[in-house]
């Protein structure tokens, strides 16, 4: 049943994936605020149809306590499911994704549209700076910057060093950061078809205030978040 749930789930995100992504193609050369909007869109669609046909519920925690005005959002990578559930519920924030995303056809063309931060990987120190060059110019429009410091998804109960990026933005852009825990992966699997029900949680932890010590914030952001994630994963598998 969880099966058949699950190819169900991914004939209708393929259907609508396809069909909005065509149908709205128009808007990329006529309006690109407007087609800016329709990634967003897509995401709420696919978190409604993983509501209704797979069981798949998902839980914003603490989102409300988030400083006011521009920050960094350090996000746990353990799925798809994130980006979707960020996405569609902070349209408004700048996200930092590796350059591959906008190079697929049509789907990619409208992330892109969203005036995200690309990163080609291989280019290195580079980079770096040219991210930091535009997460000042994007912070500076009052957007917040959403970024994976791992750098690609990790199962559940597996841990990746971190990428420097988010330290150079700590350390650059003087804002403060939020950590974000999340047990995903345990009910959308990397690279897996079947999704599971149940309840999928983000939680966003304290914010760790500007101006700490680079080892100091690096050892900081870890903790929060690998050990709230260990939490929220033994809570999901328990449930």
């Amino acid at each position: 049943m969880i099966l058949l749930r699950s190819l169900l789930f991914l004939a209708a995100s393929l259907a609508t994936v396809t069909a909005v992504g065509i149908g709205c193609l128009p808007l990329l050369a006529v309006s690109r605020r407007r087609a800016g909007r329709v990634a967003p869109w897509v995401g709420g669609v696919q978190l409604w149809l993983l509501r209704n046909l797979v069981g798949l519920r998902l839980e914003l925690r603490g989102l409300d306590g988030a400083p006011p005005g521009p920050v960094i959002y350090a996000v746990k990578h353990q799925s798809a499911l994130e980006t979707y559930l960020l996405c569609s519920r902070m349209p408004d924030a700048c996200f930092v994704l590796k350059r591959e995303i906008v190079k697929v056809p049509v789907a990619g063309w409208f992330v892109a549209a969203m005036n995200i931060i690309d990163i080609d990987r291989s280019a290195g120190a580079a980079a770096l700076r040219d991210m930091l060059r535009r997460a000042r110019a994007e912070a500076g429009k009052g957007r917040s910057i959403v970024i994976f410091p791992e750098g690609t998804r990790t199962a559940p109960g597996e841990r990746r060093r971190y990428h420097p990026g988010v330290a150079a933005l700590y350390g650059e852009l003087g804002l403060p950061v939020v950590p974000v825990a999340l047990n995903t992966g345990v009910f959308w699997g990397r690279k897996r078809i079947v999704k599971r029900p149940g309840r999928a949680v983000l939680a966003f932890l304290a914010p760790i205030a500007s101006g700490l010590p680079r080892e100091a914030f690096e050892d900081t952001l870890a903790e929060r978040i690998e050990s709230e994630t260990a939490r929220l994963v033994e809570e999901a598998r328990h449930a």
